[in-house]
């Protein structure tokens, strides 16, 4: 893999696609490293940056403390009764392992694929990943009620005979979730380490270099490091790859091998895939703009890497439409009185208000991106991707909230009413999830190093 030219290579002789570099002039080859490095290095910590931290962080304690109270009363804080078993937490849950598709699509398909746009992204998308699946992790746990008891969902040697049901999907889901969180922590990490080696050649405190030479494992950028390292990032891009269509594919199957109406269908693990990878770029979207702008690097994401990830939502925003079409065909077509009723039931039932806003925001209005206008403004851009992370909420929450609160027997049937507690855990899990970003950007780089070196060659090449 090349380095990229020389210290004295001129950036300002570098044309960027579509955008114009942020640096000044006479800056040079290393003005790149510098702008990713400096953000964490040297950059000062900003009234901004302490609000951004203090609010998820604040979050956060409100989630330890919901948690706390959940453990101390049990489940019956939250709304679940019977028959709806299953509230906000499987919902959250299948929202935040949607939400980390996109980093793993982004760093091991499109790297496969060779799609270089992809460098400029991969690495916050990564992390993305990694929190999110940690948000998500945390629900199956809490909706068990004796989160201590977990361990009996894995195969450990029981002198008691008593084992997992492993015919369960909600057993798979342990298997698939774990082995996607080990996957990407690596793949993630090994991506890190020669950038790990620069921070250690550019930091200035002994302390902090000493870090990131730990964190490096010793990496010189030798041929043989370089030829090792190629040779592991390709099998792990591999590896994961399947991982993008396995892991919510196993999770649709906590539904789709049911007999519950709504759920019993062949449709959702294509359906579930779209989704998720739908939700991810329209998360990796809400936080690309942002960090693009506050840390000066539209040289670097530039607005053709955010058109691609918009255009991508737009065409898994389309395969999800196609999937609401079908359900509600099926339904019909089928000749099921309870599929029928299903779907009338989500229609014009109780929870129909939320239904039609999931249409209006996953289906409606993305549309708008069809126009290259509405794709070059990164506020609207911005606002639709939040959007969408809505309306992909509400989707789940209608898929499981509408069919196990009408079952097969009006007498059977209850009513879901969300608690402060299962806002308290949800909200807890954002604030998680945003904090964890927050000190991500400050203490790694958030955009890779020596992939963006890779390209300097590239682009002098298309400049003669």
């Amino acid at each position: 893999m090349q380095q990229g030219p020389e210290e004295n290579t001129v950036l300002m002789d570098v044309p960027w696609p579509e955008e114009p570099p942020v640096l000044g002039p006479g800056q040079t080859f290393g003005s790149m490293t510098d702008t990713i490095a400096d953000a964490v290095l040297t950059r000062p910590i900003g009234l901004g940056w302490l609000a951004g931290l203090a609010i998820g962080m604040g979050l956060v304690a409100i989630l330890m403390a919901a948690v706390t109270y959940l453990f101390l009363i049990g489940v019956g804080i939250w709304g679940i009764n019977i028959p709806i078993g299953w509230g906000f937490a499987i919902i959250n849950f299948v929202w935040w392992i949607g939400i980390g598709h996109a980093g793993t699509l982004i760093s091991a398909i499109l790297l496969l694929l060779k799609q270089t746009w992809r460098n400029s992204i991969n690495r916050f998308a990564e992390a993305m990943t990694l929190f999110a699946v940690a948000c998500a992790g945390m629900f199956p746990l809490l909706h068990m009620g004796r989160p201590w008891l977990a361990y009996w969902m894995f195969p450990y040697p029981s002198s008691m005979g008593v084992w997992p049901q492993f015919r369960s999907p909600l057993v798979w889901d342990v298997f698939a979730v774990s082995t996607y969180a080990t996957i990407s922590a690596v793949f993630w990490y090994v991506g890190l380490v020669p950038d790990f080696a620069t921070m250690r050649e550019k930091a200035s405190h002994p302390l902090t270099k000493k870090v990131y030479g730990m964190l490096g494992l010793g990496w010189r950028g030798s041929a043989r490091h370089w030829k090792r390292y190629e040779a592991l990032y390709i099998l792990l891009a591999g590896i994961a790859t399947p991982l993008v269509l396995s892991v919510h594919t196993v999770v649709s199957f906590d539904f789709a091998i049911s007999i519950v109406p709504g759920w019993h269908t062949t449709i959702f693990p294509p359906y579930f895939v779209a989704g998720a990878i739908y939700s991810g770029f329209a998360m990796v979207l809400v936080l690309a703009i942002p960090i693009r702008h506050y840390y000066h690097l539209e040289s670097m994401i530039t607005m053709r890497h955010l058109q691609n990830a918009a255009k991508i939502m737009l065409a898994t925003g389309l395969i999800v439409a196609y999937g609401y079409f079908f359900e509600a065909f099926m339904a019909f077509y089928s000749g099921s009185t309870y599929e029928r009723f299903m779907m009338q039931n989500r229609w014009f039932g109780p929870y129909a208000v939320f239904y039609w806003t999931l249409i209006l925001f996953n289906l409606v209005i993305p549309q708008v991106l069809w126009a290259p206008k509405i794709r070059a403004n990164t506020r609207w851009l911005f606002l639709i991707s939040l959007v969408i992370l809505v309306g992909m909420w509400l989707e789940r929450f209608i898929i499981i909230v509408t069919s196990l609160s009408r079952d097969f027997l009006p007498s059977s049937w209850g009513h879901y009413v969300a608690t402060r507690w299962d806002y308290a855990v949800f909200f807890g899990t954002i604030g998680f999830f945003t904090a964890a970003i927050f000190i991500f950007i400050r203490i790694m780089p958030a955009i890779s190093i020596f992939e963006m070196r890779t390209l300097l060659p590239e682009a002098e090449v298309k400049a003669k």
